[in-house]
């Protein structure tokens, strides 16, 4: 009597529900936009159709019974633990793909918290990242390697020249590639870039990213002017000053002699020294 198939009348319902929500389904790129669609058609179907037993429709009756529930329990955390060792290249393994951990932790245990659509790393009692979860349902294919370039700051920090071949680099934004390719053609260009990016460690990405992209808009991409960008932004100061049309040459009133005897004015009487 407690199993929802032996109620005939609760499956019925279940049945017409499916048929009323599915009607109408496009098509949706991932799983994540087809339950964010799902519960806005089952919003927009509760507000249009009426209660059978109180007045108004599901919706309202929905909102007058709120005020008398019980709060909700915290969600329960569900997710399955293991214990990882961090490789020298700060990867961790888990179903034959690798994901990149912060350099910090490089060759140290950390606790991989197994989520059905995420994975997270914990350690020290923190959350050290975290990562979608690629599912391969072959196993014929070859495992993935998931970066996260700020994961290997740290490490290009200490060796610029790093940053060239570096493959987590690729994954960087488009803004900071395009830099890259100019910085990396001048003499010390590599530590530049590598200043640049690493203020994304004291500053909103989004912050850095636009002064960036400022930067190669006015052709100049230095580590100055990127500096100078983010402080405006951060400051909340105007960036784009007025244009300025001065003349083509600039005309003299007085033409400047070449007179030396202006000099003995200057001598008084008495042969006083002054200071120059």
């Amino acid at each position: 009597p407690a199993a929802g198939w032996e109620k005939g009348q609760v499956e019925k319902n279940v049945q017409d529900a499916r048929n009323r929500l599915w009607q109408v389904m496009p098509i949706f790129g991932d799983l994540a936009e087809l339950n964010q669609w799902l519960e806005d058609r089952c919003l927009a179907l509760w507000a249009e159709t009426k209660h059978r037993d109180l007045p108004g429709t599901i919706a309202d009756v929905w909102e007058a019974e709120k005020p008398t529930l019980m709060a909700l329990p915290p969600a329960f955390d569900g997710f399955v633990e293991h214990s990882k060792r961090v490789s020298p290249t700060c990867l961790i393994t888990f179903e034959r793909n690798r994901y990149s951990v912060p350099a910090s932790f490089a060759n140290r245990r950390v606790s991989l918290h197994v989520y059905p659509e995420r994975l997270v790393v914990v350690a020290e009692g923190q959350t050290v990242c975290a990562h979608d979860r690629i599912i391969e349902r072959s196993h014929h294919k070859p495992g993935r390697v998931i970066y996260d370039w700020r994961h290997y700051l740290a490490v290009i920090q200490r060796k610029p020249g790093a940053l060239r071949n570096g493959a987590p680099f690729n994954e960087m934004p488009d803004a900071f590639r395009r830099l890259q390719d100019h910085m990396l053609r001048k003499e010390g260009g590599d530590r530049e870039m590598v200043d640049i990016l690493s203020l994304v460690l004291h500053h909103d990405e989004d912050a850095v990213l636009c002064a960036v992209e400022l930067a190669l808009e006015a052709g100049v991409p230095t580590k100055t002017h990127v500096l100078n960008l983010l402080h405006r932004l951060i400051d909340k100061k105007q960036s784009d000053h007025p244009e300025v049309d001065p003349p083509k040459a600039l005309a003299l009133d007085t033409v400047p002699k070449a007179n030396v005897d202006r000099y003995d004015a200057l001598r008084q009487a008495g042969e006083k020294r002054h200071a120059s």
